[in-house]
């Protein structure tokens, strides 16, 4: 087989892997805008904030430690102790919820029925608020998070391939993991989401606050459960980035790459995030691959809009998305 389609081969599987890490990030989008209806701009943030809260348990440091140290004078860091990653990560997805909650009481019970452009503007504040807010409990240094993922170039797929094509790919171990987890996860999604009461009762709340409310959805119910689970699914893709890549502020930044995500597969559909982030995975690892040399490379800071700015163009409600037609 010639070496070329042996390099696209495993360019594409690389891609795939980075679709699934995008769509991780873009569920929590579909989840709050399939509750709300809006485009909830502070999901990056809920990334980066369960990841530093995470590492902050995990590493038993003092929530505030640089703002007490200020007030007192002291150089109070850390606890003397360390939590095991298990319990780091359920005590981290309690906190989340807890965050739901206060979101849901000190902004979103205020904004019933209000323009969608008014929530919209109200995750902007609650994004820079929460970023604001992760530096000041946990500090604004690159930490190093550890949940005992496996790492590194996989030797059994690099040997299977080895035996079948008589070339080694290399994928990374994390990637193959960050895959199963999605897998299982839109599928949970999904079938909430279809299937269960609080599942039809969000598609209520999305279509019309007031209506649902007439027929005894508790809004503010619904309200906290969607943020609880955009929360842990921020936490499991927080998990994965930070593994990657360590946890910094500019993790904030992946919902930028989750836009052309959700713009292909659909604002409204959980499959729809995860087909529309291996399609943009694939599509970004490809064309650099066949075009980065001709173009100077660094296509891939660039494609996926361009890509998504296409779909704008002829499909404007993506691949899964429901298409809504209003009577004028």
């Amino acid at each position: 087989m010639p070496d070329q389609l042996l390099f696209a081969m495993e360019v594409t599987l690389n891609g795939l892997m980075a679709g699934v890490m995008y769509a991780l990030v873009a569920l929590g989008f579909v989840l709050i805008y399939k509750a709300s209806g809006i485009f909830n701009y502070a999901q990056g943030v809920l990334a980066l904030f369960a990841a530093l809260t995470l590492v902050g348990i995990q590493q038993g440091q003092v929530p505030f430690a640089h703002l007490i140290n200020a007030v007192t004078g002291g150089h109070l860091t850390h606890f003397g102790w360390t939590v095991p990653s298990v319990l780091a990560i359920i005590l981290t997805a309690a906190v989340m919820v807890g965050l739901a909650i206060v979101i849901e009481k000190l902004v979103l019970k205020h904004l019933v029925n209000q323009a969608p452009i008014i929530l919209f503007m109200a995750t902007i504040g609650m994004a820079y608020f929460l970023e604001g807010f992760g530096d000041v409990m946990w500090g604004a240094d690159i930490k190093k998070l550890d949940v005992g993922l496996p790492q590194g170039i996989s030797e059994t797929v690099e040997g299977l391939t080895d035996s079948i094509f008589g070339y080694g790919f290399f994928i990374d171990n994390l990637d193959i993991v960050a895959t199963v987890v999605a897998i299982l996860l839109v599928t949970a999604l999904t079938l909430f989401s279809q299937y269960s009461k609080q599942g039809r009762a969000l598609r209520a709340v999305a279509d019309d606050h007031q209506a649902a409310l007439s027929v005894g959805i508790s809004l503010r119910f619904i309200w906290i459960l969607v943020w609880s689970i955009a929360g842990f699914v921020a936490l499991v893709a927080g998990i994965m980035w930070g593994s990657k890549s360590g946890v910094q502020f500019s993790l904030s930044l992946i919902a930028l790459k989750a836009l052309p995500v959700l713009m292909l597969g659909g604002f409204t559909s959980i499959p729809g995030a995860i087909i529309g982030g291996l399609i943009i995975g694939v599509g970004e690892k490809l064309f650099e691959f066949l075009a980065g040399p001709l173009i100077g490379g660094a296509t891939e800071n660039w494609f996926a809009y361009v890509l998504a700015l296409i779909f704008l163009v002829f499909r404007p409600q993506g691949l899964f998305g429901e298409k809504i037609i209003e009577r004028v």
